[in-house]
């Protein structure tokens, strides 16, 4: 026979009371533990969260020009100084001197009084004035002797600096010194004209140091002695000032030397492989390589004896211009420049058609 057991009403409430609180503290638990994987979740995502955060941008500079357009104001910069002292100095005075060489022009106490003569002073300049004249036929028979002279020398000179030899450096000096030290003081001692530069006497024995006049004694030596007058003339106005010679083909020869070394090796090799003899390569290769720069060296030359202060005409005009006759002057200015531009035209249209241009 079973017994029945029959529980009372107070162990019954007991019973629930236990398995609610039971129920409550699994409840806590779980809720415990997911805070603490939520938790660890955030911890382990910071990082991740710092490392994929980009880096703050640092915000550029906005220019209103461009790159582009700076650096050409940075050129024009540059330049100013130079285009300003052009336009003062050369500019204003070029345009200054061809209106005076329309005018008759005197020296007030107020400035410059000029009074309209149209061509009056260029007419005068060659008709009423014989110096003139002669000035410039002697001026341009002296270049036409004296370039060609120059420019062999040039050359001459410039395919011995070329060759490789003890002391090249120090002859290549010697012959480029004069265009460093050519001043007026050193000029003027040299050539004798120490009184002008306010120097004590003395000069004509220091400038005979610098000058050969052997031609009349190698003609007397040779037993020469009745030739032309006039080709005895020619033959001292060539050699008896070595100087001066040497004086004015500094810049020639350098300008020749540069040309020279910059023949091509390949012309070289294919002129010994075609068994070319070294006067042959001198007049069919060397010559038609360098002739560009001897047509700028005849340029060079020209505008160089055309505007050396000692020459005749520039004597001529610069004595009108301290005389007070700025108007004169500048005619005679005005009209040996057109000379020199003619003259100069057409030496240049003639060599030019000699002139070897290599194209590619």
């Amino acid at each position: 026979m079973s017994e029945e057991i029959k529980n009372t009403p107070e162990e019954i409430e007991a019973v629930k009371a236990e398995d609610l609180e039971d129920t409550v503290e699994k409840e806590n638990d779980a809720e415990a533990v997911t805070e603490d994987i939520s938790t660890e979740e955030i911890i382990a995502e910071e990082p991740a969260a710092e490392a994929v955060a980009p880096a703050p941008v640092m915000k550029e500079k906005k220019h209103r020009l461009s790159y582009e357009k700076r650096k050409g104001l940075y050129g024009y910069g540059f330049i100013a100084i130079w285009a300003l002292g052009t336009i003062y100095f050369f500019i204003l005075p070029l345009i200054e001197s061809l209106i005076y060489s329309f005018n008759k022009t005197e020296v007030t106490q107020g400035g410059m009084k000029m009074t309209f003569i149209g061509w009056k002073n260029y007419v005068n300049a060659f008709r009423k004035d014989q110096d003139y004249s002669k000035a410039l036929v002697a001026m341009i028979e002296n270049t036409v002797l004296r370039t060609p002279l120059i420019l062999i020398f040039s050359i001459f000179i410039a395919v011995i600096l070329n060759q490789k030899f003890k002391g090249r450096t120090f002859a290549r000096s010697v012959f480029f010194l004069p265009v460093i030290i050519a001043t007026g003081p050193v000029i003027d001692i040299i050539n004798g004209n120490m009184s002008t530069g306010g120097y004590a006497g003395g000069s004509e024995q220091f400038s005979s140091m610098f000058e050969a006049d052997l031609v009349d004694q190698l003609l007397n030596v040779l037993g020469i002695y009745n030739i032309s007058d006039k080709l005895t003339e020619i033959i001292n106005s060539l050699t008896t000032d070595i100087l001066n010679l040497v004086w004015n083909s500094g810049i020639q020869i350098l300008l020749v030397l540069s040309a020279l070394q910059g023949i091509p090796l390949s012309a070289k090799e294919a002129a010994q492989i075609e068994g070319a003899t070294s006067w042959e390569f001198f007049w069919k290769v060397t010559i038609p390589y360098i002739s560009p720069m001897i047509l700028s060296s005849v340029v060079y030359t020209i505008v160089d004896s055309f505007v050396d202060p000692q020459n005749e005409v520039m004597t001529i005009v610069l004595n009108k211009a301290s005389n007070w006759e700025h108007g004169y002057s500048a005619a005679m200015a005005w009209a040996y420049f057109l000379i020199v531009a003619v003259f100069l035209a057409l030496v240049v249209a003639l060599v030019n058609k000699f002139v070897y241009y290599e194209v590619e």
